[in-house]
């Protein structure tokens, strides 16, 4: 078998990386970042990569998650004015078999082949064998999948759950709510379970306060600043909007176990779950995860998983792409 391309197309940073088939999962050969908006299109920094990084290299099978929906093997980006078609990477880089996946379905296909060290548990619960399980993934946007049980595998879903309707639940989130229906017209889990959520919340709780995290500081840096500041407890009110955050998400990832009967887990992805772990596995998110009524037990049983490694939706990609060579040449 040749290499396999996966990519991790956001809003923000494109991930390459070609990978060897491997054993238990894909081996990484090279990995490469990219600012997304530095080329005009992703068929040029594709491009830009396989020539540097494996000029003249057969690629058997390439699975591209992109964040936006994926309809008829396209997909019009939702943060990036690119449309991406999988016909014509395959075309332009005569690679016999290439699928486009949304960005959190690619992470879904990690779950899988995680090993325990590479995961931080939050609850135990009482994982089942051959549960579903579900995964919530807030960085710069928001992104969840349902990964249903299949003939013994776990098979994520195409899904955008982020832009639904947020759902408030305290006198602090509808507030929240009023705000952000005044400034959008609605308010979604994105708007508030996101890098840009976090600094909404941050705006709210200090109004025309001064507060040392946003001193200075560029818009792309603030979510990473609040985050701090809460964490070393320099600011209250950057405490209350982590906790805000914290509660919310609490809420919404146990809201997404429900919907999947997830009682193999529930995984936390993304760029912002390994950055504030401690809070994570305080009551401010478990208390909100299990507060669903006659489903309070059920709540308890599931097991909670931030996933730590680098790049989980590149790995994804490529495990999918492992399986689409497969598949091919079958």
């Amino acid at each position: 078998m040749g290499m396999l391309l996966a990519a991790d197309v956001g809003g923000t940073k494109t991930v390459c990386g070609l990978y060897a088939a491997g054993g238990s999962r894909p081996r990484p050969l090279v990995i490469e970042r990219h600012a997304t908006l530095d080329h005009g299109s992703l068929e040029s920094l594709l491009a830009a990569f396989l020539d540097r990084r494996a000029p003249g290299a057969t690629v058997d099978a390439a699975v591209l998650g992109v964040a936006g929906p994926v309809r008829g093997g396209a997909s019009d980006l939702t943060n990036v004015p690119w449309r991406v078609e999988a016909g014509a990477v395959a075309a332009r880089f005569a690679i016999p078999a290439v699928r486009l996946l949304n960005d959190l379905e690619a992470m879904g296909h990690v779950v899988s082949v995680l090993a325990d060290d590479e995961v931080t548990t939050l609850q135990p619960g009482q994982p089942e064998a051959e549960g579903n399980a579900a995964l919530i993934a807030p960085g710069t946007g928001l992104g969840e999948t349902l990964l249903h049980r299949v003939d013994g595998r776990l098979v994520p879903v195409a899904a955008e759950p982020g832009h639904t309707d947020f759902a408030a639940r305290t006198p602090a989130e509808i507030d929240l709510l009023r705000v952000l229906t005044d400034r959008f017209g609605r308010a979604s889990w994105e708007h508030v379970l996101s890098g840009p959520g976090l600094t909404y919340i941050h705006s709210r709780l200090h109004a025309d306060r001064t507060c040392p995290a946003a001193d200075g500081v560029a818009a792309k840096d603030l979510p990473g600043r609040i985050t701090a500041t809460a964490l070393e407890r320099r600011c209250p009110r950057c405490v209350e909007t982590l906790d805000l955050f914290t509660g919310a998400l609490g809420a919404e990832a146990g809201n997404l176990g429900l919907r999947a009967l997830a009682t193999a887990g529930v995984y936390i992805g993304g760029g912002i779950a390994p950055h504030i772990l401690p809070v994570l596995a305080s009551p401010v998110f478990l208390d909100a995860f299990r507060a669903k009524g006659p489903m309070e037990g059920l709540m308890t049983s599931m097991p909670v998983r931030v996933i730590r490694i680098a790049d989980p939706a590149l790995l994804g990609a490529a495990v999918a792409a492992r399986e689409l060579a497969a598949g091919a040449g079958s």
